[in-house]
């Protein structure tokens, strides 16, 4: 059973709207006609329950994934709802980087034949870690089309991750920016020790410059908003840079 409510506990805030729940770990939000995020609460070792988010962008009965929910369990549960509600069977898939909130349940997608796309570099840590890599690589940039829609994931520069990317949807003017975009509810930057702090504001500025058309941007966690969200990300990076100092 799915029951449709507003402001519930993994997305509160700013966008308080309504949203599917599909159980206590999963819930989907429509942002648009095509798009949705999918929200998901998993256990991170080292760091207790957390809400992550991902992206699903659907055509006609065909959807793009961006991000799996940490669990395989879970990444199974979110994939029959896309089969039995939206009537959408996921053609293809692309992870922001190679953490386990990322691509922590592609071997789902690989036991149902879903293909999977990533960063080369993403590819490259997958393997050296002994994690599952994804299928094919990419350098700087690759369009993935569904139905009549296309999403572009982009390699603009080291930040959260060395290997973190973008997805620009441009009939959406939706901008998933994956945990290198803090939620403006963020006060830190969060986990930093795979990334690169000196190289994250040049790839924001990156970004921004890029995308000067988003009107949604969705973090790696927490809530969606505009662009205000990459203005206030590079507003955590300078803190942080100063707290540094100090």
């Amino acid at each position: 059973m799915l029951l449709l409510l507003n402001d519930t506990a993994g997305l509160k805030g700013q966008n308080s709207q309504s949203r599917w729940i599909i159980n206590k770990q999963i819930e989907i939000v429509p942002l648009t006609e095509h798009a949705y995020l999918h929200a998901t609460c998993d256990s991170i070792p080292g760091f207790g329950w957390v809400w992550s988010n991902g992206l699903i962008l659907v055509s006609g009965h065909k959807a793009l994934l961006f991000d799996t929910p940490v669990s395989d369990a879970n990444t199974e549960h979110l994939l029959t709802w896309l089969d039995d509600s939206l009537y959408a069977a996921v053609k293809g898939f692309i992870p922001n980087h190679w953490h386990t909130d990322c691509m922590g349940g592609i071997n789902t997608l690989k036991h149902r034949g879903i293909p999977s796309y990533a960063n080369e570099l993403t590819r490259e840590l997958a393997q050296s870690k002994n994690l599952p890599v994804p299928d094919k690589g990419f350098t700087d940039s690759l369009n993935l089309q569904v139905g009549t829609l296309t999403a572009t994931a982009y390699f603009l520069g080291a930040a959260h991750s060395m290997d973190n990317i973008v997805v620009w949807i441009p009939s959406e003017k939706i901008l998933f920016g994956g945990c290198m975009v803090k939620a403006l509810s963020s006060t830190t930057m969060g986990y930093t020790t795979d990334g690169d702090m000196n190289a994250w504001p040049i790839t924001i500025g990156r970004v921004k410059e890029k995308f000067p058309d988003a009107q949604v941007v969705v973090p790696g966690h927490g809530d969606w908003g505009g662009k205000e969200l990459l203005d206030h990300t590079l507003d955590l990076l300078k803190t942080n840079s100063q707290n540094l100092k100090k």
